[in-house]
């Protein structure tokens, strides 16, 4: 079919793009953008939730998500990165009018990420008790046992999971921020209800105890004898969650109501499309990759102090995603805005856009860090409800220093990602590959070793080299930025 053909005989019956191209700027945004981070705000609920029940099952359940997390975020940062290449090539195509083109990247993108899911799934669980062990797990101690479960049953689901991703990358580059929200809001309810009885049965649940129905939990555990699944059931939920999102989210894109339409002929491998979202995409695979396997070799490093400090690690990681989000979510709206843009020939309101979207993440993380400094141990605190003894206590205070210590480089992390995010809507994505590489592999990880392998500091020394690396790192993204270079015609995303 023609790439470029007019598809204006098909009239979408809930498009909820949001103009970019026109008219004022923060404003339309802050919409596009707020949408994203209130869903990237629900999928961590997945994590949280899950790290919340498990913390009922004590440190050994914390260590077990700690040292899986990073392994499945290494496996699935591939289909991520080529999903971003959707939302810029979708973005890129609407900005400049020709949406035949933005309709059959959206048909190609869904056929490459459903290869990559399927080749990412069988080697990740074959390869899953080795991966374990590397990144510093115990063979045959609970911890290890646990975490070969949690991340197995997680690439059991890999396929509908890389479906959502394709759906709300789509999504966002042809400006509908709003539908994918919706999504995940139904994602998540279904994860927190089944969560709690997926890990830990029907025996002694504190959801009973919660909801003054204690009896009703001791009649249904004699009835039935489950006292849950553990850390496998907390994997289980969530992709038992995902799925239904990830369906309804494929459904839209055929019925094709909400712009974008893919069709069934279009599924069909095309050189041309796969190879431009090859080049966009493999970059930020690339760069996510890099992330996944830097975050891994922390944890092995990290490991090398025991399961307290990988379980204070952890939550520290959850509380730093948490951190993260309003970046992350103005981040992908960037990527939405300066792709329309540029593809409009609106070079000036693409620098605009960057640079308002840096001011607000800099006004944001001041106040979200104020408001954290004097809670930080009792935000910790909540992961490890069920236990009260010095194990416990040692890994609440290592998580609070995190915030701490680490905390107020947020507001220079936050530009690191708006910048990055401006540099792969322009198509320009070996660019934030470089840069992410730089700031995780040749500056945090380094300085982590340092401190903790050469100086003998304990965890916490590791959080002033992470503090250091946020902010060394930005200030040579900022210098690259204004050198304008990333504004130029990127062909391969044309």
């Amino acid at each position: 079919m023609d790439e470029e053909a007019d598809t204006s005989e098909h009239i979408p019956t809930r498009d909820r793009s949001v103009n970019v191209t026109d008219g004022p700027l923060l404003v339309p945004m802050l919409v596009l953008a707020a949408p994203v981070v209130v869903a990237y705000t629900l999928d961590m609920v997945y994590y949280l939730v899950d790290l919340y029940w498990i913390g009922y099952l004590g440190t050994d359940g914390v260590a077990a998500v700690s040292y899986a997390w990073p392994i499945v975020f290494l496996f699935t940062s591939i289909g991520l990165g080529i999903t971003t290449a959707g939302t810029v090539l979708v973005a890129q195509a609407k900005g400049g009018g020709r949406l035949g083109t933005a309709d059959h990247i959206a048909s190609q993108t869904l056929t490459v990420v459903t290869a990559f899911a399927i080749v990412i799934a069988v080697a990740g669980y074959v390869l899953t008790p080795m991966t374990v062990k590397l990144i510093g797990a115990t063979p045959g101690t609970d911890p290890h046992t646990w975490a070969i479960s949690y991340v197995r049953i997680t690439f059991l689901g890999m396929v509908p999971m890389f479906w959502f991703f394709a759906f709300d990358a789509l999504a966002r580059g042809w400006g509908d921020t709003r539908t994918p929200l919706y999504l995940v809001t139904i994602s998540v309810l279904v994860n927190v209800i089944i969560d709690p009885f997926a890990i830990l049965g029907f025996a002694d649940n504190p959801v009973f105890g919660f909801l003054g129905m204690a009896t009703l939990g001791e009649t249904l555990y004699a009835a039935t004898g489950f006292d849950g699944y553990g850390v496998a059931g907390a994997a289980g939920a969530t992709v038992c969650s995902r799925t239904i999102g990830a369906v309804i989210g494929v459904w839209l894109l055929f019925d094709g109501s909400l712009g974008l339409a893919v069709e069934p002929a279009m599924l069909r491998p095309s050189l041309d499309p796969i190879r431009r979202i090859g080049t966009v995409g493999l970059p930020t695979s690339a760069e996510m990759g890099l992330r996944a396997s830097g975050i891994a070799v922390m944890t092995a490093i990290i490991a090398l102090e025991g399961d307290r400090a990988i379980a204070a690690y952890g939550i520290s990681e959850y509380l730093a995603a948490l951190l993260l989000l309003p970046a992350i979510g103005l981040a992908r709206g960037i990527e939405t805005v300066v792709g329309q843009n540029l593809g409009a020939g609106l070079t000036a309101r693409a620098w605009r856009a960057v640079g308002l979207g840096a001011g607000v993440v800099v006004v944001v993380f001041a106040v979200v860090v104020a408001a954290a400094y004097p809670v930080a141990e009792s935000i910790a605190a909540v992961f490890l409800a069920a236990e009260s003894d010095d194990t416990a206590a040692d890994v609440i205070s290592i998580a609070a220093a995190f915030v701490w210590i680490v905390g107020p480089t947020y507001v220079c992390l936050g530009v690191f990602h708006v910048v990055l995010g401006a540099f792969r809507g322009s198509g320009h994505t070996r660019l934030a590959l470089v840069f992410a590489a730089v700031e995780l592999w040749a500056i945090r990880i380094p300085l982590s070793a340092v401190a903790l392998l050469w100086l003998g500091t304990d965890v916490v020394g590791v959080w002033y080299a992470f503090a250091a690396s946020y902010v060394i790192s930005t200030g040579l993204v900022i210098v690259w930025f204004l050198r304008g270079t990333w504004t130029d015609p990127f062909d391969a995303a044309r």
